[in-house]
């Protein structure tokens, strides 16, 4: 008579391959942040060249993260930006999510209805949405044109 194994009931054949695994490892906010500037540059490539200093706060369960991300680059460094131009702050989980898979029109979204804020020098803060704008009316009138 064959034993039986103890424990979740399940047979082995149904745990998660370990690619599926690893893909769930939680990453740092470090690596995360680098993610999210290189997915957001690709959208919107006008503002590679940029020269800034941006601090990112991200707010987790009673603490705050302060990290200085370098522009262009990214050179990102868990630092507080005393001489940053721009600041950053949102939720971490909402990060977590937004880093991963969050395209230009999301992060818009999100500053819009207050899951994210920004706050720094007025006219940075005006050359960055000034030249969204005008990628994502790009983006659209190229969308139109392939219909």
């Amino acid at each position: 008579m064959p034993t039986r194994r103890r424990g979740s009931g399940c047979s082995p054949d149904h745990h998660l391959p370990f690619a599926a695994v690893a893909a769930d490892k939680p990453e740092d906010a470090k690596t995360l942040i680098e993610i999210a500037i290189e997915r957001f540059l690709e959208e919107v490539p006008a503002l590679a060249p940029l020269k800034l200093i941006v601090a990112v706060e991200l707010r987790g369960r009673g603490d705050v993260q302060m990290y200085r991300v370098e522009l262009p680059g990214p050179q990102v460094t868990k630092d507080i930006a005393t001489d940053a131009r721009v600041r950053v702050e949102m939720p971490r989980a909402f990060f977590n999510v937004m880093a991963k898979e969050a395209h230009v029109a999301d992060w818009r979204e999100a500053f819009t209805y207050g899951q994210a804020k920004a706050s720094g020098v007025d006219q940075i803060m005006k050359l960055v949405v000034h030249v969204v704008e005008k990628q994502e009316e790009r983006s659209r009138t190229r969308r139109a044109r392939q219909q």
